[in-house]
């Protein structure tokens, strides 16, 4: 074999080993989300959790445990809000509080959505949270008053609010959703599990709506 034919057999088999490389990265790339090992659904979905869409079938359920003052949390917010505008009943999500201890109003602000979830309105707070999340976020003081506030302008019964904001039944409910965050593992938010699964490949809204349309191809 001549040095010629070496060469260029060596060429060719760079080539090969290069277009392998590609192919597998892309591969890698374009997989739906991992998923860790499943938890007991008993804990992770209580019979009292916060559901903001239920799938009639079941099939699909998306559970996040958040922390209100989370900026990460925050900045995932809207691409949630769009994929419950998709997806409507077509999935169940579930929302847990796991407030983190280094936040300073992250408990309060997980009671005040608490006391309002008491009138039949977690929705309308959670969301007005979030959206507002730059102006009560990592606050020195506690928010009570702006809490409060927010809870007038939703039109809540502002004297009932109040008193469920401070309700230990209110913070007991909290630290319950916690715990069960502790138990399957959570140790940061937001924290996302699909079907019982914690979602750990998710980077971007795509990769979120690649794991659901995946499940719900299932």
């Amino acid at each position: 074999m001549t040095r010629n034919t070496r060469l260029t057999l060596a060429m060719i088999l760079v080539l090969i080993l290069a277009m392998i490389v590609v192919i597998a990265v892309n591969r890698n790339t374009n997989r739906p989300a991992a998923s860790g090992a499943p938890v007991d659904p008993a804990v992770l979905v209580r019979d009292d959790s916060h559901r903001l869409s239920t799938a009639a079938d079941g099939k699909v359920t998306l559970v996040e445990f958040l922390d209100f003052e989370c900026e990460a949390c925050g900045a995932v917010y809207p691409s949630i809000t769009e994929i419950l505008d998709t997806y409507q009943d077509r999935i169940t999500f579930v929302v847990r509080y796991f407030p983190i201890a280094s936040h300073p109003n992250a408990d309060l602000a997980a009671r005040a959505a608490q006391a309002a979830a008491e009138q039949g309105r977690f929705p309308e707070m959670y969301a007005t949270l979030f959206e507002n999340q730059a102006q009560w976020g990592h606050q020195s003081t506690a928010q009570t008053d702006r809490f409060v506030g927010y809870a007038r302008d939703l039109g809540l019964d502002v004297d009932r609010f109040r008193q469920d904001l401070e309700a230990p039944a209110t913070a007991q409910r909290v630290a319950a959703d916690r715990a069960d965050g502790e138990t399957v593992g959570v140790r940061g938010t937001p924290t996302f599990f699909l079907n019982g699964r914690e979602l750990t490949g998710v980077r971007t809204q795509s990769d979120m709506v690649a794991a659901i349309d995946a499940a719900l191809a299932q």
